[in-house]
């Protein structure tokens, strides 16, 4: 007969969850309790002798966090938010945005990855099974921003191979066709940098309803672009860990370049004063402040499942709150700084296009002799009689007036910046070639940093499942790129930029804000903010004030339900619309998504928000068995039988590196022992074997042996 399973409690900060009593009420013949190490009532995974990959470094970790977080998104989308919303005021509310909103949340990934040693799908399945679904939403996100993002990578690439010329003359975008056709009347009436991007890299479709087979040379710059990337990532932070010193370095010795170089250009003061001059009246504007919110949001790469990855590789007693002000000051000083170099470049740019246009009036107004003009009169003669000229007259001659101002509001984000505006600008650098491949190695850098931070936290996930740990990593990462680059191909076709669009507007928004609001609530609520805080303190030494408190608690969740309940709004008031090539006009147009696109957009939104409650009905209700890994806690055996009662006491329950060998038959007996906790089945520790799931009545109805 069993003896009865007394009540234990916690003891010197361990938790000891007796396992004598079935769901039922009924007792069992032998006893099992999990000894979870950890703060009291903190949930730790333990596992002795735990072959998990580390980083070799704190320096290698660093790289790697900053090559994630710092992307794309610092040089072709914040330099844009800034002029756009108040310039210098803005970083007003993109400080107090960083401040409330992204430390908060950063720090929360990265301290429970590194105190659980677990990936997204398992850290969330720790803290409560019904909330798995958390990581699998994160997972298939992750995978939708993957398939498009080493798309721009793929652009990167054909920029880069078809820089290497002798001179500016010989990039291939220097100049329109010269051949009397159809492709010269179009390139005049755009300009050599937009024909060249839309009909020679991209041969753009009229819409997306037109794709086309896909382009051959865009097909295999990505089938290039996905086999660098399966190299990097094929064994993990074994692998990409060495790249990080390269895809992290480069980029800011690349931006010290082109800034020692752009402040001694013409036109570059004039450009960083446009963009940084602060217009104050712009904080009463509220958008202003939620794209405040979402840059801060995005730039970080929250909610990927990367930062959990990345922290479940530190030692147990890293210092995460320090790393987490470093990388985000890091990152707030790198946006800043290149969105300096950004402008100066462009103000560049500006300058030379004023020149051009000051030249071609001055001949205008001296062939129709108005004001004085001659063939001969300087920039500054024009400066000076231009504001003083008749309005009739000047658009009666389709003058527009010169003005610096207005040709750096022609503002650009993303992909036009990077290769239509800022080409553009190259070809007035010398020698130009250098600095077109310089630049678009930059965003190669960028790019790779970033997407094997994408790809980290998604295989991480992926081998974290038990039925995956059995097979190779470069096998799973081969299977893994193997099949974005087949679906990839859909932005290999004519539509291949409409589509990247569709996917960066719908398949990484919705579904990243949902999983990082219920990051929160799990971690401060369902975990408890106590329990977490006292894991920092355990691993850090530091203890979170009232700040962290207010923050995850109440303002950082605030904060991301206004991001994603706007998000919503704008996608219902304002219907989505993509820029299409219109080659007759020789420029792009709004138009409308057509309806059966909307719905494969609605189909990916549901597909990374319905896994979360999809897994917690099941859960709820038992369809789905939750097998608890018999390697989250340390085992111990007591109360087996009344014999061996005395022998284990409660003074013997302790840490398993300081608890006494267990005697040969106990072991003996304990392999083939069945237990069953709750309603969820699992196998004794001792057992090596992988875990069968029996159902419950089965668990329940099995007879002693």
């Amino acid at each position: 007969m069993a003896a009865k399973a007394e009540p234990i409690g916690p003891r010197n900060g361990h938790e000891l969850a007796p396992l004598n009593t079935r769901s039922d009420g009924s007792e069992r013949p032998h006893g099992v309790t999990i000894v979870l190490q950890g703060s009291r009532g903190s949930l730790q995974r333990e596992i002795p002798g735990e072959d998990r990959a580390a980083w070799s470094g704190k320096l290698q970790f660093f790289l790697s966090i900053i090559g994630y977080s710092v992307g794309l998104g610092n040089i072709w989308r914040f330099p844009y938010l800034c002029q756009q919303n108040g310039g210098g005021a803005f970083l007003i509310p993109f400080l107090i945005m960083l401040v409330l909103e992204g430390i908060p949340l950063f720090l929360i990934e990265m301290a429970i990855g590194q105190k659980m040693r677990l990936g997204s799908l398992g850290v969330w399945n720790t803290i409560h099974p019904w909330l798995g679904g958390i990581g699998i939403s994160s997972c298939i996100v992750t995978l939708f921003v993957a398939l498009y993002y080493n798309v721009i990578i793929t652009w990167v690439f054909f920029y880069l191979f078809n820089s290497i010329r002798l001179s500016a003359d010989q990039l291939p975008w220097a100049h329109c066709p010269q051949d009397n056709s159809s492709a010269e009347i179009e390139c005049n009436k755009a300009s050599a940098t937009v024909y060249y991007w839309y009909r020679e890299a991209l041969d753009a479709s009229p819409s997306i309803e037109e794709p086309g087979v896909p382009r051959w040379w865009i097909v295999l710059y990505l089938l290039l672009a996905w086999t660098i990337v399966f190299f990097i990532v094929m064994k993990g932070i074994q692998s990409s860990g060495k790249v990080v010193y390269f895809t992290s370095l480069f980029p800011y010795a690349v931006l010290t370049i082109f800034f020692v170089r752009g402040i001694t250009l013409p036109g570059s003061s004039d450009g960083i004063l446009h963009m940084y001059k602060p217009k104050l009246e712009k904080l009463l504007d509220p958008t202003v402040w939620l794209d405040a919110a979402t840059q801060v949001f995005y730039s970080f790469g929250l909610a990927f499942g990367s930062l959990i990855a990345f922290g479940s590789y530190n030692p147990p007693n890293n210092n995460c709150v320090r790393d987490v002000l470093l990388v985000s000051v890091c990152n707030a000083l790198t946006a800043i700084y290149a969105s300096v170099v950004i402008f100066s470049i462009l103000g560049f740019k500006a300058y030379t296009m004023v020149e051009k246009c000051i030249t071609k009036e001055v001949k205008v107004l001296a062939m129709h002799q108005i004001g004085g003009f001659t063939l001969n009169s300087t920039f500054d003669y024009y400066q000076e009689e231009y504001p003083n000229l008749n309005s009739t007259v000047t658009s009666s001659l389709n003058l527009t007036g010169c003005a610096m101002s207005r040709q750096l509001e022609e503002a650009a984000e993303g992909t036009g910046l990077a290769f239509i505006v800022f080409t553009q600008a190259i070809l007035k650098l010398t020698p130009a070639p250098f600095w077109s491949i310089i630049f678009f190695l930059m965003l190669l850098s960028l790019g790779l940093g970033s997407q094997i931070g994408i790809m980290e936290g998604m295989l991480c996930t992926i081998f974290d499942i038990d039925f995956f740990k059995r097979m190779s990593k470069p096998v799973i990462t081969g299977a893994v790129c193997t099949f974005c680059f087949l679906v990839g191909l859909i932005f290999t076709t004519g539509a291949g930029e409409y589509w990247l669009k569709m996917f960066d507007s719908f398949a990484g928004t919705i579904g990243l804000v949902v999983v990082a609001l219920l990051e929160m609530v799990a971690v401060v609520y369902i975990y408890g903010h106590e329990k977490f805080s006292n894991d920092i303190y355990e691993m850090t030494g530091y203890r979170p004030g009232w700040y962290w408190q207010i923050t995850w608690r109440y303002v950082g969740p605030f904060i991301v339900t206004c991001i994603l309940l706007s998000s919503l709004v704008f996608m219902l008031i304002n219907p989505p619309t993509y820029g299409a090539w219109n080659a007759a006009e020789g420029r792009v147009e709004r138009t409308p998504y057509p309806n059966w696109v909307l719905g494969i957009a609605g189909a990916m939104i549901l597909a990374g928000v319905l896994p979360i409650p999809l897994v917690l009905v099941l859960r709820r209700f038992q369809c789905l068995a939750f097998d608890v890994d018999i390697h989250q806690g340390s085992i111990r055996r007591i109360e087996t039988t009344v014999s061996t009662k005395e022998m284990m006491s409660d003074q013997d329950v302790l840490s398993p590196e300081n608890a006494p060998p267990a005697p040969a038959q106990l072991v003996a007996e304990a392999a083939g022992t069945k237990f069953t906790i709750g309603d969820f089945d699992g196998v004794d520790s001792s057992d090596e074997r992988p875990s069968k799931r029996l159902p419950t009545s089965i668990a329940r109805s099995r007879p002693k042996k």
